[in-house]
């Protein structure tokens, strides 16, 4: 029988899932119906239920109905950080610090494929965002970026490349239009 790459890359530990088969089981039951079903409207019962998957939650994190996390136990969010309804398709680890914010329908991918290989090989890296980032809603932040501090990525924005500290970025793919002043 002929092996698909992404069963290769199981079988040689290229990609690791992180948890165990229960494990994954028990978090497809949870996200179902406590976050994309939006029955749970509490931030402290959801960030509860993701500290309780292995997500490293920092102090007063808002995290709203809908979210959508791929894997928790690769996720950390730091202080008084804000979680909209995106969505984090975390293969690899995701790390938000203090006082983020991700917006309405954006989406942190940490994941795509090697359109350059007949076999479509799966790639994955990490993505990090530093304190006081601020992803617009329906932006998008491709894999392995790292998002400086005090960044923006603005409303449907595409990261394709790390974003400056203190820069504000616009447009498909997100391009520095100013610096961001702080008062």
């Amino acid at each position: 029988m002929l092996k698909t790459q992404l069963q290769k890359d199981f079988d040689t530990g290229h990609f690791q899932i992180g948890a165990s088969v229960l494990k994954q089981l028990l978090w497809y039951f949870t996200d179902v119906f406590f976050f994309r079903s939006k029955l749970i409207p509490f931030s402290t019962v959801l960030v509860f239920l993701l500290r309780a998957f292995g997500a490293k939650i920092g102090r007063e994190v808002r995290i709203k109905p809908g979210i959508q996390i791929k894997y928790p136990w690769k996720l950390e969010i730091g202080d008084y950080s804000w979680l909209a309804d995106c969505y984090i398709e975390n293969l690899d680890w995701v790390k938000i610090g203090d006082h983020c914010c991700i917006s309405q329908q954006a989406m942190l991918m940490t994941g795509n494929h090697n359109y350059k290989k007949t076999t479509f090989d799966l790639m994955i890296s990490p993505i990090i965002l530093e304190d006081g980032v601020w992803v617009g809603a329906r932006a998008t932040v491709c894999p392995g970026l790292k998002l400086h501090s005090h960044s923006i990525l603005s409303m449907a924005g595409v990261a394709v490349s790390n974003l400056d500290a203190y820069g504000i970025y616009h447009g498909n793919p997100a391009v520095k239009i100013r610096d961001r002043i702080i008062l």
